[in-house]
């Protein structure tokens, strides 16, 4: 018996699904099924009455947005096939938006086959991914309490002696120091210093259960642990990796995809013989960017494995080893060459940061290739 395939297009928001059907029948117009309620039993009871014929195949996409990745997975416990897209460009040409007109879209441009489909994470790397974003949330708490009080600082004309470095110990002992006349003054103070310890406190845990992590017996801490092999790679940085990318290998098989993913690559406009190429892109996961930024600048130095690289190494294969020490000797050269031409620092540590990626996409296909062979 031949099966028929059903593309349904679900608009989802926080409250309500909006369902709209297409057949395999390109003649057949797209309907519009109806709302649900955005729960679990809702979502079973629409799967049991699109099913009520034995040949009916349903094939769901919705869009990626704030309501995650939940709803793939109710279907995926009802053994229904459920994609989760990039999110569609609205038509400019109308001003009329409604949910019932998105799932319509939806649904004929699924049946196209016009729609890309995304990488959902596993229920461990979202916990994870969660985890490292909570950290980088808590990173941007502090920076905010820091600037909040030097501004307040600076409205009393209170300025630090030249010789102490913001934020350094000496300068954190210079505020134990301080002292306002009136209270409520002195209570701002004292605030704006508690917030900043409360939030050195969430930094401090969230950094220990990234240890904690890295220790575990699972895919996640595998690839952390390897990922650290590299110079300028440790646990925050390692983990940010990992759970952002999850299943490097499975994902990328050319480390060009995964460059172009970060958005590391220069953007280009070419026509003819003309040809232009600008800055990065700066498109897809801006996570994933930053922090190997930060890591590439660490290949302006001389290649070494010093204590710190060192304890990292143990109990890793000489493999990866080996690829840490390559990308040590190569990206160092790169730096001073381009350096030598005249090159920006900035244009120059991206430039790092892109060879950079390859050498954590070359190490992610050791630590598959182990994982097979064990």
């Amino acid at each position: 018996m031949s099966m028929t395939t059903k593309y349904v297009g679900l608009d989802v928001s926080k409250d309500k699904i909006a369902v709209a059907i297409a057949t395999e029948n390109r003649d057949e117009n797209v309907r519009f099924w109806g709302t649900i309620p955005h729960t679990k039993e809702a979502v079973r009871k629409l799967v049991e009455q699109l099913r009520k014929e034995d040949s009916i195949r349903l094939d769901v996409c919705y869009e990626a947005g704030p309501t995650g990745y939940e709803l793939q997975r109710w279907f995926q416990t009802l053994f229904v096939e459920c994609s989760v897209v990039a999110p569609v460009v609205l038509d400019k040409r109308t001003r009329i938006k409604t949910d019932k007109r998105d799932a319509l879209r939806l649904a004929s441009l699924w049946r196209a086959k016009e729609l890309t489909a995304i990488y959902v994470p596993t229920v461990m790397d979202e916990a994870l991914r969660d985890l490292v974003r909570a950290r980088e949330d808590a990173v941007q708490d502090m920076n905010r309490h820091k600037q909040r009080l030097l501004k307040f600082l600076l409205r009393h004309q209170i300025t630090p002696p030249k010789d102490l470095k913001v934020w350094s110990k000496p300068f954190t002992t210079w505020l134990d120091t301080l002292r306002f006349e009136r209270v409520c003054e002195d209570i701002v103070f004292q605030e704006y210093r508690k917030c900043m310890a409360e939030t050195a406190s969430r930094l401090e845990r969230y950094e220990q259960e990234m240890e904690q992590q890295a220790k575990e017996d699972s895919p996640q801490a595998t690839m952390i642990r390897a990922l650290q092999s590299l110079r300028g790679i440790a646990t925050v940085t390692a983990t940010t990796i990992a759970a952002e990318l999850g299943d490097i290998a499975g994902r990328f098989p050319h480390p060009q995809q995964l460059m172009s993913y970060s958005g590391l690559v220069p953007a280009e406009n070419s026509s003819g013989a003309s040809r232009w190429q600008g800055g990065i892109t700066k498109a897809g996961n801006a996570h994933i960017r930053r922090v190997l930024v930060e890591a590439a600048w660490s290949y302006r130095l001389s290649p070494a494995v010093r204590k710190a690289l060192r304890e990292r190494h143990e109990g890793l294969s000489p493999e990866i080893v080996d690829l840490s020490w390559k990308a040590q000797k190569r990206l160092h050269r790169k730096y001073k060459n381009m350096l030598h031409r005249g090159k920006q620092k900035g244009c120059i540590i991206t430039a790092l940061a892109r060879e950079l990626l390859g050498f954590v996409w070359a190490i992610a296909q050791e630590v598959e290739k182990q994982r097979k062979a064990a």
